[in-house]
């Protein structure tokens, strides 16, 4: 019995203790932080490295020089009529000739560098081999600089001073309070409209300190400031900003406020603007923008919008200002009509795939399935076993009469990188006509060197990498590309 009390007595003052113990604050909780780290290894990569151009595009490689050069043949113009050829019995034809020219493309180095110090490379053993991984990312984005220099790269088409913009005030039931208005316009290359937002700004020039504590300076692509319009609007008014497109533009930046203090408040892929509610304060002046900033003579090259967009290569170009695709009641849009028919008419070539945004994608699916171009199509819809049907349909081919032998079927292809408003067609090589084994690809890329990852030499305790490449795109027969623009 003693034993069995003492028993009794000896639990009561654990648990006493264990009560002491619990009202001092002791306990041990997952809160105390005593818990291991379950992280999944190695890092998740939540970025798309999209690569259409840069992955199909003909790499040949580059011979020496500081750029690539070619001669072309215009044009073989016969003698006499150009179109008629008669000779008369027993005597001869007279001399054709030749209308021939010299091209070159200067190579430019492309690049990224990546940097890793060493107490970050030993953190991160047993979780991933961090120099791999910063060599794999540095090379990615590397690339995907690449990919946007091969679609819009810009060393040779500078924007300017655009003209002033044209207001207008109209409407009722908007809340931009009654005032006097002065707006301002910038003009963008799509390097420009990529590398600008309301909210950071828009891209002017850029000071870049190397990993060699050497200095350059790039270009964002904007265009100089143009000058300002102001005009009186009431209460209840919408006040709407007209501007004058730029051959080598795609987008547009609005500065508005009172005279001498314009402020950034949109930026659209038309060459129009409309503001109903008060302007926004604390965005970039119009102030920032002092000059031209739009082309890269000295380290880039042109890409294949540049090119297209440049009046003396003879490409397609179509600006809507604004304007939507329309339908041509046959199940196609009138305005890729008349593109194809053009580049037959002119060059007897039909383009080989047609790039789009999201926007322009859904813009031809509804001008092409509308209800009247609708009689002309028939679907068939599984029902699934459940009962349930899929819905959804897009235009994923543009079908083009105007060709050699019968009609092609164009794909229609998503391009990251392109704007709303903008579309963008090319024949990746020229048809048989052209002599192509000459000119096997309408465009290449010419390599002096292509990707290289170069380990520096330790001066610091951090491992350095640089991945570069040396090329240029060369486009032969920029006349093979259509381009419109500013599609509403």
């Amino acid at each position: 019995m003693s034993v069995i009390n003492e028993t009794l007595e000896l639990m009561k003052s654990a648990y006493s203790e264990q009560n002491a113990l619990r009202k001092a604050g002791n306990t041990v909780t997952t809160a105390s932080g005593l818990v291991a780290f379950d992280l999944q290894a190695p890092a998740k990569n939540l970025y798309p490295v999209i690569r259409l151009l840069g992955s199909s595009i003909y790499r040949r490689p580059g011979k020496g020089g500081t750029a690539t050069n070619w001669r072309q043949v215009n044009k073989i113009i016969g003698s006499g009529f150009d179109n008629i050829g008669w000779v008369p019995e027993g005597q001869r034809a007279g001399v054709m000739s030749l209308n021939a020219s010299t091209k070159a493309a200067s190579y430019a180095t492309i690049g990224e560098e990546g940097a890793l110090t060493f107490e970050a490379y030993m953190a991160a053993e047993g979780f991933e081999d961090e120099r791999a991984r910063t060599s794999i990312r540095t090379l990615q984005k590397a690339m995907l600089k690449e990919e946007i220099a091969i679609l819009c790269g810009n060393a040779s088409q500078t924007l300017g001073t655009p003209a002033a913009p044209t207001l207008s005030a109209a409407g009722t039931g908007g809340t931009l309070p009654a005032a006097t208005y002065s707006v301002i316009m910038v003009a963008l290359t799509l390097e420009g409209y990529l590398n600008s937002s309301v909210a950071s700004g828009v891209a002017t020039s850029q000071t870049v300190t190397g990993q060699d504590l050497m200095t350059f300076t790039l270009n964002g692509g904007s265009s100089n400031k143009s000058g300002n319009t102001t005009l009186a609007v009431t209460l209840g008014q919408n006040l709407t900003a007209t501007g004058t497109p730029l051959a080598a533009s795609v987008a547009y930046a609005w500065y508005a406020g009172a005279a001498g203090s314009e402020v950034l408040q949109a930026i659209t892929t038309v060459p129009t603007v409309t503001f109903s509610a008060p302007l926004a304060t604390g965005t970039q002046a119009a102030t920032a923008i002092t000059g031209d900033h739009s082309a890269n003579p000295n380290t880039g090259f042109d890409g294949l919008l540049t090119n297209a967009l440049n009046p003396a290569n003879g490409a397609y170009v179509l600006d809507l200002q604004g304007a939507a695709l329309t339908a041509s009641s046959r199940g196609t849009v009138n305005q890729i009509d008349a593109m194809l028919e053009y580049m037959w008419n002119n060059f007897r070539l039909s383009p080989t795939i047609i790039y789009v945004n999201a926007q322009e994608q859904l813009s031809i699916t509804n001008a092409a399935l509308n209800q009247t171009a609708g009689n002309l199509l028939r679907q068939n819809t599984q029902i699934g076993a459940n009962g349930k049907v899929t819905a959804g349909v897009v235009v994923g081919h543009y079908y083009n009469p105007f060709a050699l032998g019968g009609g092609v079927m164009i794909p229609i292809e998503l391009h990251p990188n392109l704007p709303p408003g903008t579309l963008i067609c090319w024949a990746d090589n020229l048809p048989m006509q052209y002599q192509s084994n000459e000119v096997p690809n309408v465009a290449e890329m010419h390599v002096q060197q292509d990707w290289q990852d170069i380990n520096w030499p330790l001066v610091t305790r951090s491992y350095q990498n640089g991945v570069y490449a040396r090329e240029v795109l060369a486009v032969y027969a920029p006349f093979a590309m259509g381009v419109i623009k500013g599609i509403g």
